[in-house]
């Protein structure tokens, strides 16, 4: 949340009490007000100065939630409610479009079932932990500097690379699921010199879209979502009368693809996290960070829920046409062809939307590790739309690159690096609670530490279960792409060593890594 003075910036300074912290919003020690996004000054003797960085005498505590954000945008450029519950519904999902691998992998009754029990034990604590630790640390850095200040900058930057990475090698996934809806109707862009043109320029399209503003990106997202969720609306009122419940619980579990099926669910259902990467440039994120994770929550898991129901339910099986696009032809059995095209466009806006959503996570994370420091400081640089040119550029270059993967590979790949890093924010979530207990959480999780560890249990054995199943070939490849962070971090500090480059840390943002083990700002 944004603190703005027409002289100076000045800091609160919370005492060390005996037998507990004391609370920084007591009406002795408050010198903040809050009025709308912003926070000024008031009752400030003009003589007393402000307190410098880590110079705070026997200071322990302050609310995290009320520094400065890392925005340093207008008021008007901040995202409000709905448009934030339609950024996580696109970083998350986008739709029912890819989903069908579930039925071809492991049949109707187990592809229901996964997308009604898989949110309750990763989606849900996924969510809750970003509610939690999104508005503790409300900046741009996001999952970084949750494993920052629990575990160091160490390994808050290999969180930062193998999460980047993981957004990157998920967003090029879009332009090819994007064209694999459209090269039924289209079949030159099935392969060949126009299918590379045609990723070239979605790609372009979408990342100059990024760079007009999030504020943009958010209501795009709105518009899309609606644009992409009201065909599947009508096809399931076309298909009443076709329904035929028995489909829905047929199963064969001797004949599962149980590799392709937890992969595809887990592609699916995750990335709940990385809304935390555009808090800072969001209104009042205490509050709208967990109301929009709540509804968000809620609206992906019909998303899927309900287009599973009418497809499986209103077309006779055939497991082994359940590929990628295969909504399109559900559309076209039931409705005919108008229908199958207006299923087509929505899978190219939902992927529209999913794209721009993902680089803007991907590029402001960017923009937050340059602020914190970890990063050179020339990726923390704004275009005059208050956007991180330099994180999208790279973004973007990195969708390119791997857009020649197919569909598996890629989600194999972006699944066994995510999974690195949520080992990484479970074990950050835990220590936080051990480490700050008193710390300021605007929406704290009940339950205590305890309470704490057991939600990360069912995820955690699910982490390993995902990573069991991953071919050697993406292994292998992961964990070369997780050895290059390793020596990447060492690397760049010899370079900030050198003044090679020039780093540094915003003074609007708390310090994390004091040596008492204290967090104050």
């Amino acid at each position: 949340m944004t603190i703005k003075s027409e002289t100076k910036s000045s800091i609160e300074v919370a005492e060390k009490k005996t037998s507990a912290l004391s609370s920084p919003t007591t009406a002795q020690n408050d010198k903040f007000v809050q009025n709308g996004d912003d926070q000024k000054v008031r009752d400030l003797p003009q003589k007393e100065a402000a307190i410098p960085m880590g110079e705070c005498n026997n200071a322990e505590y302050i609310e995290i939630n009320e520094v400065v954000s890392s925005s340093r945008a207008n008021n008007d450029r901040k995202v409000s409610l709905l448009p934030l519950v339609f950024l996580i519904f696109y970083e998350v999902s986008g739709g029912p479009f890819g989903v069908e691998d579930t039925v071809h992998a492991a049949g109707p009754l187990l592809a229901l079932v996964g997308f009604l029990v898989f949110p309750i034990i990763w989606s849900v604590p996924e969510a809750l932990i970003t509610a939690e630790l999104g508005t503790m640390f409300p900046e741009n850095s996001g999952y970084v500097v949750w494993v920052s200040s629990a575990l160091g900058p160490y390994w808050g930057f290999q969180q930062g690379w193998v999460k980047w990475l993981s957004g990157v090698i998920d967003n090029a996934l879009y332009p090819v699921l994007f064209l694999d809806y459209l090269k039924s109707g289209v079949p030159a862009l099935g392969g060949g010199l126009p299918r590379v043109l045609a990723v070239i320029g979605i790609t372009l399209v979408l990342t100059y879209m990024n760079y007009r503003g999030l504020t943009i990106v958010g209501w795009v997202a709105v518009l899309l979502g609606v644009l992409s969720i009201l065909p599947f609306v009508v096809m399931g009122l076309i298909s009443i009368p076709k329904l035929r419940p028995t489909r829905w619980l047929v199963t064969d579990v001797h004949s599962v693809d149980w590799n392709l099926y937890l992969n595809t669910l887990f592609w699916n259902l995750n990335y709940w996290d990385s809304i935390s990467t555009l808090v800072g440039e969001v209104h009042n994120p205490k509050k709208t960070l967990p109301k929009a994770l709540f509804y968000a929550v809620i609206l992906v898991v019909l998303s899927y829920f309900f287009p599973l129901l009418v497809g499986i339910g209103a077309v006779p099986l055939e497991r082994d046409l359940w590929t990628d696009g295969y909504f399109s032809d559900i559309a076209k059995i039931l409705g005919g062809v108008w229908l199958r095209w207006w299923i087509q466009g929505a899978a190219a806006l939902s992927n529209m939307g999913t794209f721009v959503a993902e680089m803007s996570s991907d590029s402001f994370q960017l923009l937050g590790m340059a602020e914190r420091g970890m990063l050179p400081e020339f990726f923390a640089k704004r275009s005059r739309h208050g956007t991180p040119l330099v994180g999208i550029l790279l973004s973007a270059s990195g969708v390119l690159l791997l857009s020649w993967m197919s569909f598996q590979e890629i989600v194999a790949a972006e699944n066994f690096l995510y999974c690195f890093g949520m080992i990484l924010e479970f074990i950050a979530f835990v220590r936080l609670r051990i480490k700050f207990p008193n710390a300021s959480r605007p929406f704290k999780i009940p339950g205590g530490t305890v309470g704490a560890i057991v939600l990360c249990i069912p995820p955690t054995i699910l982490v390993g279960i995902v990573l069991a199943f991953s071919t050697v070939k993406v292994m292998i490849i992961s964990l070369a792409a997780i050895a290059i962070g390793l020596v990447m971090q060492p690397c760049l500090k010899h370079i900030e060593k050198k003044k090679w480059l020039k780093f540094s840390i915003s003074p609007d943002l708390p310090d994390i890594h004091r040596d008492n083990g204290t967090l104050v700002h």
